[in-house]
């Protein structure tokens, strides 16, 4: 198995949204699924997701207005695996910023601290347990270097807590990769990477 990890560039929209609409959600109900729109550099004001159908359409526009940012992992030519990476501080404005990640301190406005956040992964059912979060949270990390930023942050549940979703990733992804807790409080944790830089 060779898996390849793209960029999502405006060119791989049809093949994202097709990933979502053939993947099962979480809770395996099609008018839940997401498409990812929710973390987004957008400002969601006065935007509708109330339907799959409707998240679909704006995930299809945003990819192709680079508002939706993050990775694709290919199995064959075949998308099984995403992972949504932006910038932080293009985020805080985003629906999902600020129903669930309110407990996430911010950077102070003056300093050039720059963070890309990890927010979501979803992998197709027969592709789990392989290693292919691994291989897209590597290459946040890679890229994430070369783009200058200072840190990656992540936003796993707890242990305790809904297990049963890919969506935030786990805590032993994030550990073996060099990620170690900057918050802990009862919705989850803040992990963070510092990124070292070569000359």
């Amino acid at each position: 198995m060779a898996i390849e990890i793209r960029k999502l560039t405006p060119d791989l929209a049809e093949e994202y949204v097709n990933f979502f609409d053939i993947t099962p959600h979480d809770d395996n109900v099609d008018e839940h699924k997401c498409y990812c729109v929710c973390w987004s550099n957008d400002d969601y004001k006065c935007k509708d997701f109330s339907t799959a159908e409707k998240r679909r359409e704006l995930a299809f526009q945003y990819v192709k207005e680079n508002n939706i940012q993050g990775y694709l992992a290919y199995n064959d030519g075949v998308v099984v695996g995403w992972c949504n990476a932006n910038t932080k501080s293009d985020c805080v404005k985003c629906a999902s910023w600020q129903r669930f990640m309110s407990y996430v301190p911010l950077e102070e406005s003056n300093t050039d601290i720059k963070v890309k956040s990890v927010f979501c992964f979803m992998i197709a059912p027969t592709m789990k347990r392989q290693g292919i979060a691994t291989l897209l949270l590597e290459r946040v990390c890679k890229d994430a270097v070369q783009d200058g930023f200072d840190f990656v942050e992540a936003y796993p549940y707890k242990e305790s807590s809904y297990q049963s979703s890919d969506f935030g990733g786990y805590f032993e992804l994030y550990k073996k990769l060099g990620f170690q807790v900057s918050l802990e409080t009862e919705q989850g944790l803040v992990l963070r990477k510092q990124l070292m830089y070569t000359v």
